[in-house]
């Protein structure tokens, strides 16, 4: 397949506002149609730190080998697998079993794979949760063990529990560890001959007081409540190293026979409810109880959502969108395409009711998945996969008058593998690299684009998918190796565009982190939303003969208020569908959750447990339309808002906006 780089004819951009209603029909290239993938080897056994290539051929239906390129990709396998997606050389970093995937850049209805089995080596250590130190009689407390391989991979292996001395203190199966009276002892978790080993000091127990106080006395569903306990000694003195067990007694308004509580406490006291009704926590020492008692009231934040508008697009599938005020102070959007035929639609939406479309551009790329537009709206970078000459990169764009688009430049040095995710900041672009690093090109001149720096994680496997970039810190979404925060100019860490300085990294609870937006709560509390993406192997969004309903996966909220000790605090989880892009504004997040529709959430104030369940849910919009690429299948991409109209890309049916209008409170 050849195409070129170039601006749609005349004929084909009609900037009226009729135009907005009708479908985009401009034509694909035409394409051959793979009949046959032959892939060698079909089978491959490596072992922890071995490679091997995978190679592909295609053909057409007569026989003929056909030159196109191929996507090698591994469900499963980030982290432990190393496939590279463009040349399909395969690095194994972990044990396990693997099916590697091969996928043509060209229409086709076969593709091939590879079982890569990798041995898992032998075991090396054994972690336990705690620290061991001082410990009290009558206290009780589960201890974790973390079974660890030679390659650093953790191993789901049962431990045997013990301790040296059961006079002193004793350990269940579960690792459930009890304090029986004072004196030393070594508590130990066996594998496999491997031993891990902590050592306690038991000492009499000295709490014989104890107090209680809770933040508030009455809440709403999904406020953060914290309860804190003090326990003291005999001449009240604290004992701070005391552990303090919480415990519940739940009153809800309505009979809870869900399959989650009405609400919980965590071992910090944290305390929120998913029901209204009335809450007793309980704090426990051994010998020593005390509770409080909080009211908990309906969340009530529900808001009517109405549509806008719709600028259909309906031959191709749409990816990502970007929307921004232009140097003559309308509003306009752009959106891309994705395993298309490289292009992207311009559109002015200065009246959102009447998106008309302004321009539109072919590239020489089957899918533009990110299209991003620099602070003064002049400049706008398109990511490129699929070229047919191998070499990817990106586009400068002049769009200064959204009418008239012009290309400026293109780069791809070193960007042959495919860019699919990308940002502009302070005249620079970052873009994700062939799913491995990001570089940092210069585009104070954007006719002379250069790369002026490059970061990549050293974890086994890395891979990388997202960034975004708020006040010169980079936040990339890195799948199993979780969000990276980069400074790369405002971290106080010596990083810059040229020399972008790590921070910290989080891998989330078992995530897949595909999309990461930080966020500065007015509570002071800085959060990062990290959300999943997981799809049944083979999706590769080109399916048009079925509505894809397997993807799943949420977002993970993670509290970043210190950098150096993150912790995961909430989730906003859906039991029908994934999480995809984001957008965050004003103590709202606005979510694509793919077949699960455009989810509009409340995350005012502390965020703890699942959102979902705590009536923070304020709209949800799933967008229909008969016409689309595939009928009636809401399939939401990503979501912007701009001058309070909401605007959301739906993978099948083009771009929406909707509003949501204020809740009417009703005065007798």
């Amino acid at each position: 397949m050849r195409i070129r780089a170039t601006i749609l004819p005349a004929t084909l951009l009609v900037a009226t506002a009729a135009f907005a209603t009708t479908p985009i029909t401009a034509q694909e290239p035409e394409e051959v149609e793979v009949a046959r993938v032959e892939v060698t080897p079909t089978t491959l056994i490596l072992q922890v730190g071995e490679k091997a290539q995978i190679t592909a051929i295609a053909y057409d239906a007569d026989g003929n080998v056909l030159d196109v390129p191929f996507l090698f990709f591994s469900r499963g396998g980030r982290g432990r697998l190393a496939v590279d997606r463009t040349t399909g050389e395969l690095e194994a970093f972990k044990g396990g079993e693997f099916e590697v995937m091969v996928r043509p850049l060209a229409p086709a209805q076969t593709g091939g794979t590879v079982t890569v089995t990798v041995p898992f080596p032998p075991l090396d250590r054994i972690a336990i949760s705690e620290e061991g130190g001082r410990f009290y009689v009558g206290v009780t407390k589960r201890h974790k063990a973390t079974v660890l391989d030679e390659a650093d991979d953790v191993r789901d292996h049962a431990v045997t529990w013990s301790t040296s001395d059961e006079s002193v203190a004793t350990v269940d199966r579960y690792g459930v560890f009890q304090a029986h009276a004072p004196g030393a002892v070594t508590l130990s978790a066996t594998a496999e001959g491997v031993v891990g080993r902590i050592r306690y000091e038991v000492a009499d127990n000295p709490v014989t007081q104890m107090t209680i106080e809770a933040s508030q006395a009455r809440g709403r569903t999904g406020d953060v409540i914290r309860v804190t306990a003090t326990p003291a000694s005999a001449n009240g003195t604290t004992v701070d190293d005391m552990p303090v067990t919480f415990g519940l007694i739940s009153d809800p308004d309505d009979i809870a026979t869900a399959d989650f509580p009405p609400a919980e406490v965590d071992t910090q006291g944290r305390f929120v409810a998913y029901k209204p009704g009335i809450y007793t926590v309980t704090a426990n020492v051994p010998g020593q109880t005390a509770h409080t008692t909080v009211e908990i009231l309906p969340r009530h934040v529900v808001e009517e959502v109405t549509l806008v508008g719709h600028a259909p697009v309906r031959n191709v599938s749409t990816s990502d969108l970007w929307v921004w005020e232009g140097v003559d102070g309308r509003d306009y959007a752009i959106t891309g395409t994705h395993a298309a035929h490289g292009s992207t639609y311009w559109w002015d939406v200065t009246d959102p009711a009447n998106p008309v479309l302004t321009d539109s551009l072919v590239v020489d790329a089957r899918t533009t998945n990110d299209v991003k537009v620099s602070e003064d709206g002049e400049i706008c970078a398109i990511s490129r996969e699929g070229a047919s000459n191998r070499r990817n990169g990106i586009v400068i764009v002049d769009c200064t008058d959204p009418r008239h688009i012009e290309i400026i430049s293109t780069y791809d040095d070193e960007l042959t593998g495919g860019v699919h995710n990308l940002f502009i900041y302070d005249d620079h672009v970052y873009a994700v690299n062939n799913g491995i690093r990001f570089d940092v090109i210069n585009i104070e001149n954007p006719a002379n684009p250069h790369r002026v720096g490059r970061f990549e994680l050293d974890t086994p496997g890395h891979s990388i998918h997202d960034i975004w970039i708020v006040d010169g810190i980079a936040y990339t979404s890195n799948w199993g190796d979780g969000v990276a925060v980069i400074d790369v100019g405002g971290g106080n860490r010596g990083g810059s565009p040229a020399n972008p300085v790590l921070i910290n990294r989080f891998r989330d609870i078992g995530g897949a982190t595909h999309a990461a937006f930080p966020y500065k709560s007015p509570t002071g509390k800085f959060y990062i939303f990290m959300g999943d993406e997981r799809g049944a192997p083979g999706f590769d969004g080109q399916d048009r003969t079925r509505t894809p309903d397997f993807m799943s996966g949420y977002i993970h909220i993670v509290d970043f208020t210190d950098p150096e000790n993150p912790e995961e605090v909430a989730r906003y989880e859906i039991p029908e569908a994934g999480s995809h892009n984001m957008w965050i504004e004003d103590d709202r997040l606005y979510a694509a959750f793919y077949q699960g529709g455009l989810r509009v959430v409340d995350i005012s104030g502390e965020l703890k447990g699942n959102l979902y369940h705590q009536g923070r849910e304020i709209a949800v919009y799933k967008a229909f339309d008969p016409d689309g690429v595939v009928a009636n299948a809401p399939f939401t991409w990503g979501p912007q808002m701009h001058k309070g109209n909401l605007f959301f890309s739906e993978y099948f049916s083009g771009m929406w906006a909707v509003k949501l209008q204020p809740r009417r409170v009703l005065i007798p």
